[in-house]
């Protein structure tokens, strides 16, 4: 027979045996969350620009700024008086510590002109490693690009040029598909408007079937040829969690669609965290399960009064 366990043991058994030890690492928990979850939005915001400005310097600025070091040299190459004005044509003597780092004799003057040529380029490189308003060129050479790029385009010359090099692109076997489908994108986020303007409204619909309602956002009006069977409809994009980037796009009347008091960004963190972010416009009292749901009461005691 297994031996019988008194009530003191029992007791024992289920109390924490260092009661002031378990308060400690209680109020230690209890602040460390808290303190995580004021520091950690602004820590993954700060890493998420830091990265995306880490991938724009390497991948745009980067390939801008060693273009230009190339001009930069070849001018100082072509026109040595210019080298000379910004002091980058080297002395006697440095010309001399230059052919003895290269273990050439004094007197070699063969191999001057590359001599010449590697001190430049070094001391080009040298002003973007050393300077970090040098290094933001690149970029600003970028964002200037874009700018003269959108004004081109607007004009008569530049629409043709624009033409012609989509209808290249689109001859293209592989690379038509991918540009058509990121062109769409492109189109609906940045040059119509109105289309964007649509999309700001944040609507709730039954889907996928009666009684579940999921919130979405009108993109616009529905098709031509679905408008005879559906009347009034509108189309209504549902995004999925946690990837609000991607869902589905449905048809549906416009009277079945219910707006929300609430932003696009305030909807995609809903569908991101998959409901757990809500807006606080649309936070409901916790329902206590003996005083029951006070929506119920309400909905009780708004029926009596229309009665």
């Amino acid at each position: 027979m297994p031996p019988v366990r008194s009530a003191e043991a029992a007791y024992d058994a289920n109390v924490p045996s260092n009661p002031v030890k378990s308060k400690a690492m209680g109020h230690f928990q209890r602040f460390f969350l808290r303190g995580l979850a004021v520091v950690l939005p602004a820590t993954l915001t700060l890493w998420v620009l830091v990265q995306a400005y880490l991938w724009i310097d390497r991948s745009i600025a980067q390939p801008i700024n060693q273009f230009i070091q190339y001009l930069i040299v070849q001018i100082f190459w072509q026109w040595p008086e210019i080298g000379a004005w910004f002091g980058l044509v080297p002395s006697t003597e440095e010309m001399e510590n230059l052919r003895n780092a290269a273990k050439m004799s004094s007197g070699e003057v063969s191999s001057d002109a590359e001599l010449v040529f590697a001190y430049q380029q070094t001391i080009v490189n040298s002003w973007w490693n050393d300077y970090f308003l040098v290094r933001m060129i690149g970029i600003v050479v970028a964002i200037t690009a874009v700018y003269v790029a959108g004004r081109l385009v607007g004009g008569l010359v530049g629409r043709w040029a624009y033409r012609w090099f989509e209808r290249f692109l689109t001859s293209l076997p592989v690379i038509k598909k991918i540009y058509a489908w990121i062109k769409q994108i492109v189109d609906f986020l940045f040059n119509n408007q109105e289309k964007a303007m649509k999309f700001n409204r944040v609507v709730a619909v039954e889907y996928p079937r009666r009684g579940i309602w999921s919130v979405g956002f009108q993109t616009g009006e529905s098709m031509k040829s679905i408008r005879p069977k559906s009347g009034n409809s509108i189309t209504v994009f549902i995004p999925s969690s946690p990837t609000p980037f991607t869902g589905y796009t449905v048809t549906i009347p416009r009277e079945d669609a219910i707006d929300l008091p609430i932003s696009v960004e305030e909807a995609i963190g809903f569908a991101i965290s998959g409901g757990v972010l809500r807006p606080p416009s649309q936070q409901v009292p916790a329902i206590d399960e003996k005083a029951g749901d006070p929506w119920s009461r309400y909905e009780v005691e708004s029926t009596q009064e229309s009665d």
